[in-house]
């Protein structure tokens, strides 16, 4: 099939296909983060590119793909938590996962012990909100926060609404920075986290909300930040930060993100 000046079969169709298909999937898996800004920017400097090099401007082309093969190896180091993500995704499709039956009484039994994990999450913020001492609590969803756990204190403690509520007491030596929960267990105090710093970063927002959103936009962990001066609960998820969220629809939003494969925090 011959197009313009072109001559088109139907392997170019596929291969333009699958490809506008496999970035349409990159970008959906970035979307609402910093890495999404990353990822169109190379985006168009590689279109960019292929307009240089079909032009035949030959010093402009050695540049930019000097500049390509340097952005490639970039792009990994950027882009490592979501290749990990999108590794994890792929691997749900074994025959393990994919067993309707199985997967129902293995989804059943995490989310039972989700709950009740997150209960206590959600009533220790309500005594620590009531309390204005202030909070930042990460827990976890698929990636690894082993690098964040090993900024803090080590505790590796079973999940309690008293223990939580006494490591964020002012008089506690672990109550600065944030606590990391992992599979419900809380593995360690005083841990430091990324501060977002971007020109979206509203400027009246606190260090503690700073850093739920940094450690949000770094990993897909939710991040429940409690504030010192009103006492308000909000949720930074994929570097958005939902303000002011009611205590009594906490537990099932965070039971919702957690459980699912959405990359957002539900309305």
């Amino acid at each position: 099939m011959r197009v313009g000046f072109l001559n088109v079969n139907w392997a170019d169709i596929l291969d333009v296909f699958l490809v506008s298909v496999l970035l349409y999937q990159v970008y959906i898996l970035v979307r609402g983060s910093i890495a999404s800004r990353v990822f169109l920017g190379y985006l168009f400097v590689y279109v960019f590119y292929l307009v240089v090099k079909g032009l035949g401007l030959g010093l402009l082309t050695a540049i930019l793909q000097y500049f390509m093969g340097v952005g490639a190896v970039a792009l990994i180091v950027i882009f490592q938590q979501e290749i990990r993500r999108f590794l994890l995704i792929i691997g749900k499709s074994t025959i393990h996962t994919n067993n309707g039956f199985l997967k129902k009484i293995l989804r059943n039994s995490v989310l039972d012990v989700q709950s009740k994990d997150l209960r206590d999450i959600v009533e220790a913020s309500k005594a620590i909100a009531a309390n204005f001492t202030g909070a930042l609590i990460v827990v976890n969803k698929r990636d690894d926060l082993s690098k964040f756990i090993e900024t803090g204190e080590l505790l590796d403690a079973r999940m309690s609404k008293p223990l939580l509520v006494s490591l964020f007491n002012q008089y506690s030596e672990l109550h600065d920075g944030a606590i990391v929960i992992v599979d419900g267990r809380i593995k360690a105090a005083r841990c430091v986290l990324p501060v977002a710093d971007g020109v979206d970063v509203p400027s009246s927002l606190g260090f503690r909300h700073r850093a739920a959103m940094g450690m949000s936009e770094a990993t897909d962990a939710v991040v429940i930040v409690i504030s010192e001066q009103t006492g308000r609960i909000s949720v930074a998820v994929e570097g958005e930060l939902h303000g002011n969220i009611p205590i009594n629809e906490l537990q099932n939003r965070l039971e919702e993100y957690l459980s699912s494969d959405v990359q957002r925090m539900p309305k």
